[in-house]
């Protein structure tokens, strides 16, 4: 397989100066004549590009080759793994004092102003901070859910690697722009920055929406790049699901942990913003309520949430698509379960095709909706979903569970009704009706669940 490479490369000038060095830089992210940049600012370029060429021609001694060499290091578009190559070194024609300053149509750069071989930290749309870029202080409040959305859309949208171009929402198309997209910083940062939005975390504590970043501090353009993590791909935890904006486009794929290059030097961040991360650090409690996103389902997936989805169709009627588990690598179990769930409740088509999103996760994490039709006894009537027997519920399915207890001998805390309005009667006759099953815990807390629904009604 061929190793995905990204390209960030700095053209290099011999001329110490802070004004050739300016210049240089600025150039660099200069627009394109084509996209509104200045012909003059490419003119420079591109006279840059033959000086350089000439000074490796004098240094080498060889006239054919020297050049051959010059343009061969400059023209590279990345070797594997993210290697990055520069152009030949400017010949020194300026000494440490020289005055000259940015030429006509450059647009101007403080040496200070954060420049890099990623793209310089930047407003949106290229922006210096005011107007439509949006200086962040405080961490946008996102969840997992909305990082790992905002990541899709680039990857959907399949946008194009560019360091100097900004994509509709206003991100520089590299990978840094695309950590700040998803992160929603309001800001374009680079691989030196982004660590300050984030806390350093371990590699047993990765979950969807974290990111992984190598920032090279030597020599940044060498390798430097920032993945958003998806979640584990396999069991033994060496390959994981990777959205990340490199050549040619936005992807979302399977990726050697920590990544096809440097994989050692990459380090692990949660967002410093984070919202309704119920379980920070560890893998999903039953109290976590939160879609992870659909990133951590589907072939290949091996992680805690596949497991507690399939604890949680069981639950629902869906036990019998399962010959073992459920367990945490998914399987074409989990899909025909989570199909058969979302067909119970009506939906069709991409609503229905097997792979849970927020709507259905909401409804089983709730213990909402209609259960899986045939998982009942002959003749049971499906349970109705959790959502139905809470205090403040007013419904006729609480006006049944009633009348059925009663029958079954269960009604003695019922000084009136049953009725269709929950009660603490209702939930103490049910856990009379739980113990009695010999339950206990959880299993006994007096409100129904699908297997207490079907011993009542069968």
């Amino acid at each position: 397989m061929a190793v995905p490479g990204f390209v960030e490369f700095d053209p290099a000038g011999g001329c110490p100066c802070g004004g050739c060095a300016q210049e240089r830089r600025a150039l660099q992210h200069a627009l394109a004549v084509r996209d509104g940049g200045h012909p003059a600012a490419h003119g420079a370029r591109r006279a840059l590009v033959l000086v350089a060429t000439a000074g490796t021609v004098l240094s080498s001694g060889v006239s054919g080759s020297g050049v051959a060499a010059g343009l061969g290091a400059g023209a590279g578009t990345g070797a594997p793994g993210g290697r990055e190559r520069t152009l030949p070194a400017l010949a020194a024609a300026h000494g440490p004092g020289h005055p000259r300053t940015a030429g006509p149509g450059v647009p101007a750069l403080s040496l200070t102003s954060g420049a890099t071989p990623q793209g310089q930290v930047g407003g949106l749309y290229g922006g210096t901070g005011s107007g439509r870029a949006v200086a962040v202080t405080t961490p946008r409040p996102l969840t997992r859910e909305q990082i790992i959305e905002r990541a899709q859309r680039w990857v959907s949208a399949q946008v194009p690697y560019n360091m100097h171009r900004f994509w509709s929402d206003g991100y520089r198309q590299d990978c840094s722009g695309f950590i700040s997209m998803a992160w929603g910083l309001g800001r374009s940062q680079w691989t030196g920055s982004l660590a300050q939005y984030g806390i350093r975390i371990t590699k047993s504590e990765l979950r969807p929406g974290d990111m992984l970043l190598f920032h090279n501090p030597g020599n940044p353009g060498a390798g430097s790049h920032a993945t958003i993590f998806g979640g584990w791909a396999d069991s033994s935890r060496t390959r994981y699901i990777a959205y990340e904006q490199t050549r040619p486009h936005a992807v979302k794929r399977s990726t050697p942990y920590a990544y096809w290059s440097n994989s050692t030097r990459y380090v692990a961040y949660r967002y410093r913003g984070l919202a309704g991360d119920g379980d920070p650090g560890g893998d999903p409690g039953s109290g976590t309520s939160a879609f992870p996103g659909a990133g951590v389902f589907g072939p290949g997936a091996d992680n805690a949430y596949v497991t507690r989805l399939g604890r949680m169709l069981v639950e629902r009627g869906g036990g019998r698509f399962y010959m073992s588990g459920p367990g945490p690598r998914w399987t074409e179990a989990d899909r025909r379960a989570t199909e058969a769930f979302q067909r119970a409740q009506g939906w069709t088509g991409a609503e229905a095709d097997g792979i849970p999103g927020p709507a259905t996760w909401s409804y089983l994490v709730n213990g909402v909706g209609r259960d899986i039709g045939g998982s009942g006894g002959g003749g049971a009537t499906a349970f109705p979903g959790r959502g139905w027997f809470r205090p403040g519920q007013v419904n006729g399915y609480i006006t049944g569970l009633g009348e059925q207890l009663v029958s079954k001998g269960f009604g003695k805390y019922y000084s009136s009704g049953p009725g269709p309005r929950w009660t603490e009667a209702d939930r103490r006759n049910v856990e009379a009706f739980q113990r009695a099953q010999g339950w206990t815990g959880r299993d006994a807390d007096g409100y129904p669940g699908p297997e207490t629904w079907r011993r009542l009604f069968r």
